[in-house]
């Protein structure tokens, strides 16, 4: 079996905690093979997309030498040509510690340079006081909850096949989302949680096909974006070309950030949703 391009990097190996501004310790992770993997071009991608990850652990020094905190959003674009390894990025922001920065422009410009570099793209940068975590609470996915369904489960691996229309044969517009979509990683094996919400509008999905194919991802290795990228795939499949489709995870957090990657057929941006379980 091929050697993951994560087995260099930090991840699941002990390594020495940095508190002084280190932005060598970013390790990035080409796209292009796992969108090889299913059968994308780069220049041709069937969606448009984003992966907003959250931060709560950030804090650095004031010239005074003070510690200062605030939480970041960082919005990497599909245009980025590499994602960060989520390990490397923590003990990176952890870098931070200890480092002294003339106000909080100063930290945004830091990290949007070192992040864009790293990912071969233009990173997006956004710090929150913690006045602003507390109004902005927490938000609700929209649609119906599949969680409910009564269906009987006997497959946890990756099974595409699981998914087909329903009987009904009409068209329809609807926002399902479940609870139950859990992946590992690649590399360590730790389990990744995630809520994901499916807007469509197409020919009706058979919702206990679509809970059963969510929850076959249950033993699946793969980052989370990868994961998202393989439902959309799966999804516009079965679906057909012509449908809109949206799919949207809600990852939990580990090491202090959260990863929720958003693949769509249409342009835009979604909303930075901070749901209950993170």
């Amino acid at each position: 079996m091929d050697q993951h391009p994560a087995e260099q990097s930090p991840l699941g190996k002990s390594s020495d905690y940095v508190s002084v501004y280190t932005p060598s310790l970013l390790f990035p992770i080409a796209r292009a093979p796992k969108w090889a993997e299913l059968g994308l071009q780069p220049e041709q991608l069937p969606f448009n997309g984003a992966d907003i990850w959250n931060c709560y652990e950030l804090s650095w020094l004031t010239p005074s030498g003070k510690p200062a905190v605030a939480a970041v959003e960082f919005v990497f674009p599909l245009k980025a040509a590499r994602i960060v390894e989520s390990k490397s990025f923590k003990l990176y922001l952890n870098s931070f510690n200890q480092t002294v920065f003339s106000d909080r422009a100063d930290v945004v410009r830091t990290l949007e340079s070192d992040l864009s570099v790293a990912a071969q793209g233009p990173v997006m940068v956004h710090l929150s006081g913690m006045d602003v975590l507390l109004q902005e609470g927490v938000g609700k996915l929209q649609g119906r909850c599949l969680d409910d369904l009564d269906v009987s489960i006997n497959e946890y691996h990756y099974n595409p096949e699981l998914l087909r229309l329903a009987d009904s044969g009409l068209n329809v517009a609807e926002s399902l989302y479940s609870h139950l979509l859990k992946s590992n990683c690649p590399v360590t094996g730790q389990p990744d949680w995630a809520s994901v919400q499916i807007d469509y509008r197409g020919p009706a999905l058979d919702q206990e096909a679509l809970l059963c194919y969510l929850i076959s991802f249950r033993q699946h290795a793969d980052f989370h974006e990868q994961c998202v990228e393989r439902i959309f795939v799966d999804l516009l499949r079965v679906l057909g070309q012509g449908a809109e489709l949206t799919v949207y995870a809600r990852y939990l957090r580990r090491g202090g950030l959260d990863i929720n990657p958003w693949r769509s057929t249409q342009p835009g941006m979604p909303k930075n949703l901070r749901l209950a379980r993170q």
